[in-house]
Parts: structure tokens; sequence; C-alpha cells
């Protein structure tokens, strides 16, 4: 895929959090493009300025300095709200909590079928209703659950709801918060299969968001490894995990459980020590399509 199929891309974002007494630097300039039609994971511990990232990506967030540009358009210029609309409908977000971020009052139609009276797709209430059938079959739900609550389901249900309705606009770009840390790991694998048998059908680009790195490399086509606002690592998903360079991104795979007993007894943590940040710092390509936070020495 060539660099000019680029759908998003993020320059120099930075976001500042302040409080009036505090101020945390929860994305530090970091700097990176998403591919149209592949994934693009991005991984770190909580509080590294993952979900910040992507719900500056989605214009949830104000961005504090940088840009953010979608098919060449910077976003923090999108003012008119037909820009706005059509913005809203190409790019979407799947939330990380299944439960919170769906209307306890509203019915799963209602709830599907909102943005569809938002952006005027339905003419009419059963042509709506045909929609949000066809929504729900598509991420394995009965067309029966149409009517009832978001409390009446589990939680890979609720998160399938979630999937429905980022996917009621047809977008072309989903962000993906954290989807299935909120689930049992044996449903994780059931929805991860749903998004990857999605992105095929429909064609869609995913920022996939999340702690879990075995299940980043799984769905990800490339990888960006996040610590304390700062990108220490980016490249193709099988190439980071299996030659990782950066000692955090080393001590993020260390930790992932074997599913052998007899390999996981053998298996030695890496304790990463972070060091003080320093001037001459940036992401650097050390290999072809692999870069690294470093000096011009390769130093962390």
């Amino acid at each position: 895929m060539q660099e000019t199929n680029k759908i998003l891309e993020v320059k120099n974002l930075i976001h500042i959090y302040d409080t009036g007494s505090l101020k945390v630097n929860a994305v530090n300039d970091i700097s990176f493009h998403i591919k149209e039609g592949e994934t693009f994971g991005l991984v770190g511990e909580s509080g590294c300025g993952k979900t910040t990232t992507g719900r500056m990506i989605v214009k949830l967030l104000d961005i504090t300095s940088g840009n953010i540009e979608y098919k060449g358009k910077d976003i923090a210029k999108i003012k008119d709200k037909k820009e706005q609309l059509q913005f809203r409908r190409e790019v979407q977000i799947i939330f990380q909590d299944p439960y919170a971020s769906l209307d306890p009052r509203k019915k799963v139609r209602d709830i599907i079928g909102e943005g569809l009276v938002l952006h005027k797709i339905a003419e009419s209430k059963s042509q709506r209703y045909e929609i949000v059938a066809e929504l729900l079959k598509t991420v394995g739900l009965n067309m029966d659950f149409a009517s009832r609550y978001p409390h009446e389901f589990s939680g890979g249900q609720r998160q399938r709801v979630g999937i429905a309705r980022a996917l009621a606009l047809n977008p072309n770009m989903v962000v993906c918060d954290e989807p299935i840390s909120a689930l049992d790991v044996s449903i994780q694998a059931q929805v991860v299969n749903l998004l990857k048998e999605l992105q095929k059908t429909k064609k869609l680009t995913y920022l996939f968001i999340a702690h879990d790195l075995s299940m980043v490399k799984y769905i990800s086509d490339r990888i960006g490894v996040m610590y304390k606002g700062k990108l220490l690592e980016v490249g193709e998903a099988k190439e980071v995990y299996n030659n990782p360079i950066h000692p955090y991104t080393k001590s993020l795979i260390s930790a992932i459980p074997l599913p052998d007993p007899y390999s996981e007894r053998e298996r030695r943590r890496m304790a990463y020590v972070p060091v003080p940040d320093r001037t001459g710092l940036k992401l650097r390509e050390v290999k072809p399509n692999h870069f690294v936070y470093c000096d011009e020495a390769g130093k962390f």
C-alpha cells in the first residue's frame, strides 16, 4: 500500500489537561499516520494518552497544539455545520465501556437509529427500523433485540450494539477505544473477529486502542507503542512484536502470559526503568518502516 493512501495523519499532536492548579501533558508531541484500509494499533499502559489521542481524532477533545489531517484536511478547520456532519458520518468511535456509552432510557433500535435521524438517512420510521434490523444482523444479534434496553444484554452483546451504532452511518474510519477491555476473555475473541470480518466486508480503516499487546498484534497491521504521552516505537505489527527495540516495548511483551505452562514457568518479566527525557530524542527510522524514539546514536 502506497504512502499516498494515507487517510489520517497526526502531526506533532499535544493535549494538555488544565485544571487550573495542575497541568497534565497527556499527549506530548506525537506523529503517526494511518493508511486507508489498515488497522493501526495504539498500545500502552493505562494513562499513557491513548484514549485522549483517539478522542481528539473524532473531535471529542480539542487539540492543544499540532494538527490532525483527515483525507488531507485539517479537522480543526472543519467549522461549517455541513462539513461537521460529513466528518461525523465518515469517522465514528466505539467506546470502551459498552454500558456507560449506551443510553439506558432508550431501546436499542433508537440508540442505533439516532444517527440515521440526525443525518436524515432514513426517510421514515419503518425504513429506519429496517436499517437497524440489518445492522443487528450484521453484528450477530437477533432483530428481536431491537425492542430491548441495554441492561437486558450481556457485556458482549452491548458492545455489539455499540459496533452497530458506529456502523449505522457507513463510516470510512472507526476509532476502537479499548472495545474489548471490559469483556470476558472468551467474548474478546468474538468481538475482535467480528471487527476483522467487518473490516473486510465494509472496507473500514481502524485505529485500535488497547493495552493488550497480544490482541493488538492479532488485529493490527502496524503498531504504535505509547508511554507517558510519547510514541516510543512504531512499526509493522509482527516486526514490533517479534523484534522490539525500545526497552519499554520489550517490557510490555515480556508481561504477556504464555499459553504453554512449561514456557510460562520459564518466562521472565523485564522491568522498565524510565530515564529522564532529554533533548535530541525523536522517532527515528532504525530499520525499514521501524521507528524508535531515540537520539542520533540510537540511545533511548
